[in-house]
């Protein structure tokens, strides 16, 4: 083939199409666009089809459809699993049939016989727990969960993928490994651990008996997060089959428990119904506005020798927030196909209000105005969040937040984009954590300062977040090192300086508000279990203090 080829790339598909507008390179989910120059990746159009975004070819946005098209079934199913299939109406043994025939439906339907890859994965892993024992199996479960996934993403980027289109079904297994490696330290933690040696999180979340090979399979490949997630604890989910929500305890003032007696079931349509308009803005700004604003564009030689320090400061804030709201799509579509189900409910506010957002994944609104990095990551991928905090930060013996910066970027995959990014990540996270202890207190008074000190830290915060994730974009190692030197690695050297100039004080590991709503309702699944303690929540992105931590999470309680 002769010609440029151009590369174009939507929220779940990246094609490399040549001059004569035919596919040469590339898969969904994952690009090959390491391989060529990087003017001729760009987020345009093909010459022999001028108006792709209009008139798409069928194969060119395949990916981004068939993604749509299953979960809006899975909605669907959702709407007929809880009206039908309601706790109330069947055994639970019949709704966790059900919830797995429908999400191994989808995955074939979706991956073809890719999926055989969630089952190998979940039965191997089960069969770790029952052979080798609750001793030892969660380390075993978690190394080969880890490496089953990361051998897959190197076969799936690097072996088969070049020149030929495959379904991207590593996304889902990196929900399965998620939850896979948190069953595992969950049960751990109820049958071989004391009480005594568990913090309250890990008290609260632990498993006191081995599930059975139905009640795997279904927390792992149900239908309603086999595409998309969330991670949900596997408590939760089982309170959820058994129908069990609105006997629990919801969490009252000051993390007490206030048992609600009577209370009708909530209707999850208000919640689904602004979720999905939601997800419709979010798909209709990525379909409009997001290939306009290309993130390849902030390395593009012209614009580099151009351009003015404002304005590449500029474009690139705004480059990252285009690339945004395809992943507010997916995940608030996925928070609605629980709530749907009847799945997400999280008791009730000091207000009687419903609240559907125990599985929720992101907080649109302090994502795009957070103003330190902990409040932006502990509003993104929520749930994943949870994860890495709850089987390696709280247990790493040393350096846990690198060691839980490291996790996060083997289990996003193999490309050395999402090393590069991760690596700034811890960077920018010590470096902010002494910025903001050391300075802030000068700024709490009067509230003209405070407002002054949350603009510049906004502001900071921003240019932050979109210079560290630049090479998770970008994906390959030369365009990311090219965009860092254009920069002159100056927020690098700014980070290290501020490590270097201004003393660390060391953070404490405890539990935030959020996980205090999440366990209030797995105590009463387990008779044995305790109060849970008022401690605060360090994790491994740790800047902001209580106050921001609990406007950042899920707020179940109002200081």
């Amino acid at each position: 083939m002769t010609g440029i080829c151009v590369h174009v790339q939507d929220s779940i598909s990246c094609y490399i199409f040549g001059d004569t507008g035919h596919l040469c390179a590339c898969s969904p989910g994952f690009c090959a666009s390491a391989a060529y120059p990087v003017h001729e990746r760009i987020m345009q159009p093909s010459i022999r089809s001028p108006l792709p975004f209009l008139f798409p070819q069928p194969w060119w946005l395949f990916g981004l459809v068939n993604f749509v098209v299953c979960q809006l079934f899975a909605l669907l199913a959702a709407i007929w699993f809880r009206t039908y299939l309601h706790a109330s109406k069947t055994s639970s043994f019949i709704r966790h049939i059900v919830a797995t025939l429908l999400g191994l439906y989808l995955a074939f339907f979706c991956f073809g016989w890719y999926a055989l890859h969630f089952l190998v994965q979940s039965g191997i892993s089960y069969c770790i727990m029952i052979v080798i024992g609750v001793e030892s199996m969660h380390k075993c479960c978690f190394v080969f969960a880890l490496g089953y996934l990361t051998v897959c993403q190197i076969t799936r980027v690097y072996i088969f993928d070049y020149g030929q289109y495959s379904a991207d079904f590593s996304g889902p297994m990196m929900i399965i490994t998620q939850k896979i490696t948190s069953l595992a330290y969950e049960i751990h933690d109820g049958m071989i651990r004391k009480d005594e040696e568990l913090t309250p999180t890990q008290k609260g979340l632990a498993v006191r008996r081995m599930p059975s090979l139905l009640e795997y399979v279904s927390y792992n490949c149900n239908f309603m997060g086999i595409l998309a997630g969330p991670l949900c604890s596997y408590k939760d989910y089982i309170t959820f089959i058994e129908g069990k929500s609105l006997h629990m305890p919801q969490s009252g003032e000051n993390g007490r428990e206030e048992v609600q007696h009577e209370r009708t079931e909530p209707s999850p349509n208000p919640a689904v119904i602004q979720k999905l308009i939601v997800c419709g803005l979010s798909l209709l700004f990525h379909l409009t506005i997001s290939n306009l604003l290309p993130v390849e564009y902030n390395i593009d030689e012209h614009f580099q020798a151009t351009a003015s320090w404002p304005t590449k400061v500029t474009y690139l804030y705004v480059s990252l927030l285009a690339a945004r709201p395809k992943y507010y799509f997916a995940w608030t579509l996925a928070d609605a196909i629980n709530n749907a189900a009847g799945f997400g409910f999280r008791g009730y506010d000091r207000n009687g209000v419903a609240r559907w957002d125990l599985v929720s994944n992101l907080r649109i609104q302090q994502i795009e105005m957070s103003t330190s990095f902990k409040m932006f990551l502990d509003n993104w991928n929520i749930q994943t969040a949870l994860w890495l905090k709850r089987v390696c930060y709280e247990r790493a013996s040393f350096s846990p937040t690198i060691q839980t910066f490291i996790l996060s970027a083997i289990w996003h995959g193999v490309y050395p984009g999402y090393y590069l990014t991760f690596l700034t990540g811890v960077l920018m996270t010590l470096a902010a954590r002494a910025m903001r202890n050391n300075c802030r207190h000068y700024f709490i008074e009067p509230p003209q300062l405070k407002l002054f000190y949350d603009v510049i830290t906004w502001v900071v915060t921003q240019i932050a977040i979109s210079y560290t994730v630049v090479p998770f974009v970008l994906l390959s190692i030369k365009p990311s090192f090219m965009f860092y030197s254009s920069w002159c690695y100056c927020l690098h050297i700014c980070g290290i300086l501020v490590l270097l100039l201004l003393p660390v004080k060391k953070t404490h590991r405890g539990e935030n508000t959020h996980e205090k709503a999440q366990l209030s309702r797995s105590k009463k699944f387990d008779e044995r279990e305790n109060s849970l303690g008022q401690n605060s929540f360090s994790t491994a992105n740790n800047i902001c203090n209580q106050d921001q931590d609990i406007a950042s999470r899920h707020t179940s309680l109002k200081q």
